[in-house]
């Protein structure tokens, strides 16, 4: 009797896996939703910060093509007001500025002078250009019949290319001198490792500066000289580069900014706005079922 009800009696066998995985599959699946979650949310913001990215861009190169237009209306603008200035008569000794406003008044003014070189007082500005080569700037005081003087840019010469310490330009003449030029402030500055440099040949110069190291009773400005009728024999070259010659490079570098600006724009449109919605069109009409077809 006892044997039959314990054989009767099912055994107890374990547990089924698949009684234990409800729990492990949903949290599983409960990872993933989440995942996927994250990932739609990442979706969703990736259009906006391409969108910003697109427009920071856009307004970047646009304001670096009005940038170009800008200096190249600065030049336009000195050089009306350089042709304007050089149309007038030239000064002569008792209109010549003696302090800094009137000066600045006067720049790009034609000036007749009279006077004697200080030939010994001669600074040679290094690293300038004329027609594409690389030379030094002559520059030498002229001294004036009041007693006054004026730094004088007389012209340009080649510098020696084994030895760029050497200068070999023919010195001012003597004696009594007239002078056709125009007037200019101290010549452009360029970078320099030694702003103190003191020498025949230096970097920059300015006329505040000189007059104080040379002890001259300098005017606050230079003279830029020109070659008058007749010219000087010195040998020096005089082919001044004007300000406003290179303005068209302004307005090439402007329409490359400006087309920068129209790519990043267009860029943008076509893979975020365009190009999807022609793939979702695809997409559906691959989707759609053909027209039915007539059976016999």
């Amino acid at each position: 009797m006892s044997a039959s009800s314990s054989a009767s009696q099912p055994a107890s066998q374990p547990a089924s896996p698949a009684a234990s995985r409800p729990y492990s599959q949903e949290h599983e699946h409960g990872h993933e939703h989440e995942h996927e979650h994250e990932q739609g949310s990442g979706r969703s913001r990736k259009p906006w910060l391409v969108l910003l990215a697109a427009v920071v861009v856009a307004l970047i190169t646009a304001r670096l093509g009005w940038w170009q237009l800008d200096r190249a209306a600065q030049k336009n603008a000195l050089h009306a007001a350089m042709a304007q200035q050089q149309a007038l008569p030239p000064l002569g000794l008792a209109e010549l500025a003696r302090d800094e406003a009137g000066a600045a008044e006067q720049y790009h003014r034609a000036v007749r002078l009279q006077g004697a070189w200080l030939p010994q007082q001669t600074v040679y500005l290094e690293n300038r250009q004329m027609n594409a080569r690389v030379g030094f700037y002559a520059i030498t005081p002229l001294l004036l019949t009041d007693g006054t003087a004026v730094l004088v840019q007389r012209g340009w010469w080649p510098r020696d290319l084994l030895d760029r310490s050497k200068v070999l330009a023919p010195a001012a003449p003597a004696g009594p001198v007239q002078l056709l030029g125009r007037i200019a402030p101290s010549p452009s500055r360029l970078y320099e490792f030694d702003a103190q440099a003191q020498g025949v040949i230096r970097q920059n110069l300015e006329v505040s500066a000189f007059a104080s190291e040379r002890n001259l009773p300098l005017r606050p400005l230079t003279v830029v000289q020109l070659d008058a009728q007749p010219a000087p024999n010195d040998g020096l070259m005089r082919e001044w580069p004007q300000p406003a010659s290179d303005v068209h490079k302004h307005y090439g570098y402007a329409f490359q900014w400006f087309s920068l600006s129209l790519l990043s724009l267009g860029l943008y449109l076509w893979f975020q706005w365009w190009r999807p919605r022609r793939a979702s069109r695809t997409a559906l009409a691959a989707q759609r079922p053909g027209p039915p077809h007539d059976q016999a």
